[in-house]
């Protein structure tokens, strides 16, 4: 039973909740993981006027996933931070490019899960992933979000991403702040569920 997390991070982030989804799928016996990225379509100078490109280089040893690739799994989990409360555009063109999977019924009855990161506590992460979810749906995948079995959601002696929806993080406005315990156990949570309902789909 395989599992794909696909991410596209900017500053690393989202790399680290990626990390975090896998281990978690991992505890499921069965579960073979791998970690992709999607293919970035910035220019090096762009990434440079951003100060990405060194955050970049923690995640360089991932390899790029080919849309062809997602025929491959299960299960996939995806991972993009928020941009005006949608996926990234690196996301988005990937995804825009699996119309011959969408056409062939290649996805379909697949798992699909979905995680994300954004700037503020209020940055869009719900809809992010729910409007994610629109483009599963089409694809015919079988969605999984982060149930209120995780406890992590109901805290309220800390500032943490994670809804119903799917785990997140929240990055800061300048990227300071990386994911929590409490936000990288929510990711394992989940990765852990969407590992055991493929296994139960596909056992």
């Amino acid at each position: 039973m395989r599992v794909l997390v696909l991410f596209y991070s900017t500053y690393g982030h989202i790399y680290r909740m990626a990390e975090a989804e896998a281990e978690g799928a991992r505890q499921v016996d069965g579960a073979e993981v791998d970690i992709r990225r999607v293919p970035e379509t910035l220019s090096e100078e762009i990434l440079a006027k951003m100060r990405a490109v060194e955050a970049q280089k923690q995640f360089a040893h991932i390899p790029v996933a080919a849309v062809s690739d997602l025929a491959d799994y299960h299960a996939i989990i995806f991972g993009t931070p928020t941009r005006y409360g949608n996926m990234t555009g690196q996301m988005r063109q990937f995804l825009d490019a699996a119309g011959s999977l969408w056409a062939a019924d290649k996805l379909v009855g697949k798992v699909g899960s979905v995680f994300t990161s954004s700037g503020t506590q209020h940055g869009g992460q719900e809809s992010t992933i729910l409007t994610f979810h629109v483009n599963l749906l089409h694809f015919g995948m079988i969605l999984v979000g982060l149930p209120y079995s995780f406890k992590g959601q109901t805290i309220l002696g800390e500032i943490t991403g994670c809804s119903p929806y799917g785990a997140s993080t929240i990055a800061g406005s300048s990227g300071e702040r990386w994911p929590s315990e409490t936000e990288l156990e929510g990711a394992r949570f989940q990765g852990r569920m969407v590992a055991e309902t493929a296994k139960k789909l596909f056992a």
